[in-house]
């Protein structure tokens, strides 16, 4: 018996002993960083998810992607996964991406709308403008201070696209670079997309890359309002503005924003072959 006890005793040491020298190597996976901004224009605090590049160097300058919807249940990770691979295998080069995290999306993403049945179906809605100061007066110069910035682009899909496309016609020299996906244009009545040309007639003609995006499976009313969008930008004559559009023929409003971005970096950064 004492002799089975000690062979018993044996085993379970030895068993023990390959568990830890497995699991004596385990540490964690880092892709960057969670930060708490305190934010008084908002008067809450916000979290955004920070994705570094694997040679991240504090004294070199990056491109910063502002990833709207940045959540880590949302789209912080695929996105950060598709920045890598362009690095990886196209031209595109390291890069920071900031997603905000949200709060309440339906609230920060639209503006204010008199129309009933919106005010019932959205009731914290129409505060796209402070959420946009937020952006501009808090978000980016606190991120700014910490890292050194070259190129800005801001990524927005449905609500968010909506936000984004306001920020275009009304804030335009926040970024430099706009990826519209899905845009939910028709919210109050289309207002935006109606008073687009008027808004156009006083931003600058800087340079810009705008890249809009819709799938052939959207509501007909998304898919009409997204082809509008393109037009009155291609017509807008900006010299300066390079203007995109894909009409993504497989994919739905669930199914675009991955397919729909990886498109529209492909047109900005088009692959070439290693010499």
């Amino acid at each position: 018996m004492i002799k089975k006890l000690l062979i018993f005793c044996s085993i379970l040491f030895t068993f023990q002993f390959m568990v830890l020298a497995q699991t004596g190597n385990i540490k964690p996976l880092t892709i960057g960083e969670i930060r708490t901004i305190k934010s008084k224009i908002l008067n809450e605090d916000r979290t955004v998810n920070i994705y570094l590049p694997q040679n991240f160097d504090k004294t070199k300058s990056y491109p910063i992607i502002y990833l709207l919807d940045g959540s880590m249940n949302e789209d912080f990770i695929h996105v950060t996964g598709l920045v890598q691979f362009f690095n990886l295998m196209y031209s595109v080069p390291e890069t920071i991406v900031v997603g905000i995290a949200n709060i309440d999306r339906k609230r920060d993403f639209t503006f204010h709308t008199d129309l009933k049945d919106l005010q019932k179906d959205y009731p914290t809605t129409g505060h796209s403008d402070k959420f946009i100061n937020f952006l501009e007066k808090e978000l980016k110069p606190y991120i700014e201070s910490q890292f050194k910035t070259t190129d800005k682009y801001l990524f927005g899909q449905s609500l968010g696209g909506l936000l984004a496309t306001e920020i275009l016609l009304k804030k335009p020299e926040m970024f430099n670079n706009y990826f519209i996906i899905s845009p939910s244009l028709w919210w109050d009545d289309e207002s935006l997309l109606k008073q687009a040309n008027q808004l156009l007639t006083k931003i600058p003609d800087s340079k810009k890359f705008i890249y809009v995006s819709v799938g052939k499976g959207e509501h007909p009313v998304m898919v009409k309002d997204a082809e509008d969008l393109y037009d009155i930008l291609k017509k807008s004559n900006k010299k300066n503005w390079t203007v995109e559009y894909k009409m993504m023929e497989t994919d739905n409003h669930a199914t675009i924003l991955h397919r729909s971005l990886y498109e529209g970096l492909v047109k900005l950064f088009p692959y070439k072959e290693p010499k």
